[in-house]
């Protein structure tokens, strides 16, 4: 009988995640010996959960809304991706026993910009909607393609301006960096405009000015759906080059997330193009 590494996904809703499929692929193309499943998290008992997952043998755990932020709390160590985002969506035990956490959605969200849609941030004017766990978990990836202006916005202020001094231990005083409430964007343009609110979940637009993206720019929906979200036809419509969701990010950070368990990074071009034949 084999013997396979047991992987998994914990959110809530779960049944969704297309965490199974994409790991699975991974393991085909890379020879190696895994099954990957769902787990249906629970606010009360997530701790427990995860605890009895690695007691039971588990050899690495994705981390899905709405429990990022836990799981950073839960792990004893933890990667400078996850310390600045806060939130964690990758886990694994270290051979000391101790559990640690990581966060691949930044850099799952620059590879898709780079490798797969050639896009670079470098020098470009950036807006990040939203100041909930997935904007912190793209925070700091953002900050380091040394944008030449990088504002954070959200409906409420408070929540954007602290995201602002969750950066501080890293910045230079010629940063250009904000946060504030919508408003703060009646008079401004941008290169590009990501989309890190719930709304795309809902079928909703962000609150944001018709004018704020300038011609030719890029719109970016963390979100994806078997139809253009209402965010990415709002960039089709205001004349944005590229106008994209984020399936591609999901392919991404999930191998980041197998690299780090793995140690080898899964060739991701044919499996993001497996994906959008799914849904």
């Amino acid at each position: 009988m084999p013997t396979y590494d047991q992987y998994a996904v914990i959110g809530n809703p779960i049944d969704h995640s297309q965490s199974p499929r994409i790991h699975t692929i991974f393991a085909n193309q890379t020879g190696h010996n895994l099954k990957y499943g769902r787990i249906l998290g629970e606010d009360k008992h997530f701790f427990q959960q995860v605890t009895e997952f690695f007691a039971n043998g588990g050899s690495g755990l994705n981390v899905t809304l709405p429990f990022k932020e836990l799981a950073w709390q839960l792990a004893d160590q933890c990667s400078l991706r996850a310390k600045t985002a806060q939130a964690a969506n990758t886990l694994w035990p270290l051979s000391t026993g101790q559990l640690f956490a990581d966060n691949t959605d930044g850099i799952g969200l620059i590879r898709d910009l780079h490798e797969n849609h050639g896009i670079n941030l470098q020098g470009k004017s950036i807006l990040l909607l939203g100041a909930g766990g997935a904007a912190r978990g793209v925070l700091y990836a953002l900050w380091q393609q040394q944008p030449s202006r990088f504002w954070i916005a959200n409906r409420t202020a408070t929540k954007a301006v602290e995201l602002v001094k969750q950066l501080a231990p890293y910045r230079t005083s010629q940063d250009d960096i904000q946060g504030g409430s919508l408003e703060i964007l009646d008079t401004e343009q941008f290169d590009c405009i990501i989309n890190a609110t719930s709304t795309g979940l809902k079928g909703k637009m962000p609150q944001i000015p018709e004018s704020c993206l300038i011609p030719g720019g890029i719109v970016y929906d963390m979100a994806y759906a078997n139809e253009p979200t209402v965010f990415v036809r709002w960039g089709h419509e205001h004349g944005a080059a590229y106008a994209l969701d984020g399936l591609g990010m999901l392919v991404e950070q999930a191998a980041e997330s197998f690299l780090l368990w793995r140690r080898i990074r899964p060739e991701t071009t044919k499996v993001l193009e497996l994906l959008r034949s799914f849904i």
